[in-house]
């Protein structure tokens, strides 16, 4: 086995524990800020349904990823793969330091275009499943603040009779279940990223043959993959919780719900079909509806800003580092 495939299972390995660490909190974001878990209980129940969806939701979003750029097999295939890894360790690691949410999905998708242009020019691009990537962003910011919006006015409507009392507990209850499908849509969203290009990865190194049709991942990849996922989002990213559940908006317990259903619910339905979406994106932007529902000034719009700014800059940063880290490798390797 090669040094270079080698490292470049490493680093997917690292992006994998990244996402859990820095990524996956958002699942669990709300149901610390409305109190309804404390931080410690929250993250051991995103790290359990982390795990599962990573290992129960199929292959059609990992698919997809596989399918991002055209990698040649050899050494210059895992060039592309390896430095669009370490484009999305070192942009995630840095938003985590200054707390910001950032979406590891497009600064996969980033990275992997900008390793390969660096190696293919933009006939690397695979522009069916680039198309996939535009539909989810439109879902992630426009479907997911609406349907955070109009299903916590539907919540409102529908349980405008209800004792306060009795209400509270409901949602109290209703949070942690909805709390956990979040946990799960994130680990089917996001897992499946991952574990397709670390299979990729053993494609292109010359260890499994060539993926024709549907592609079929290793049990060990699931396993590897849903271990080191739950392992990163047992650490927990305490900055970014804060960030999402406390600084952005402060939800009521029946937003919270509403916003993680219409969330988790829109990752569930893109995950079946196959679209890569942020997971963070879909959360927040859920979140901010929901915050919206009592009026817009119930946003806080400065730390809103801050955050979409960071979601506008993955792009072009991570397809910078990806192209840089790539350039590098190869006058390494080649």
């Amino acid at each position: 086995m090669s040094f270079i495939l080698v490292m470049a299972l490493f680093l997917v390995s690292c992006s994998v524990f990244v996402n859990g660490w820095t990524d996956a909190p958002n699942a669990i974001a709300t149901v610390v800020s409305t109190r309804v878990l404390n931080p410690k209980a929250a993250i051991i129940l995103g790290a359990v349904f982390n795990f599962l969806g990573v290992f129960l939701m199929g292959t059609a979003v990992a698919t997809t990823m596989t399918k991002i750029v055209e990698v040649t097999s050899g050494t210059s295939g895992l060039i592309t793969l390896a430095a669009a890894q370490l484009a999305i360790v070192l942009w995630a690691v840095g938003a985590w330091f200054y707390g910001i949410p950032t979406s590891e999905s497009h600064a996969l998708i980033a990275g992997l275009m900008g390793a390969g242009i660096s190696l293919s020019g933009f006939d690397a691009f695979n522009w069916d499943a680039i198309g996939k990537v535009g539909y989810g962003l439109l879902i992630s910011t426009f479907v997911g603040f609406t349907l955070g919006l109009y299903g916590t006015k539907l919540v409102e409507i529908l349980f405008r009779k209800m004792n306060r009392r009795k209400a509270n507990r409901f949602f109290s209850n209703g949070q942690i279940i909805s709390a956990a499908l979040m946990a799960f849509s994130h680990g089917a969203q996001d897992g499946q990223k991952f574990m397709g290009v670390m299979y990729l990865v053993l494609v292109v190194g010359g260890i499994y043959p060539a993926i024709i049709g549907n592609m079929s991942i290793p049990i060990w990849i699931l396993l590897l993959c849903s271990v080191i996922m739950a392992v990163g989002t047992s650490i927990g990213g305490y900055k970014i919780i804060k960030t999402m559940g406390m600084d952005m908006v402060r939800l009521e317990k029946y937003q919270g719900f509403a916003s993680e259903i219409a969330a988790s619910g829109s990752m569930i339905v893109a995950t079946l079909f196959g679209i890569p979406l942020s997971t963070t994106n879909t959360k927040a932007t859920a979140m901010m509806g929901a915050g919206a529902s009592k009026g817009i000034n119930k946003v806080n719009w400065d730390v809103a800003k801050e955050m979409i700014m960071a979601w506008v800059l993955t792009f072009p940063a991570c397809l910078i580092l990806g192209f840089i880290f790539a350039s590098l490798f190869r006058s390494i390797f080649l």
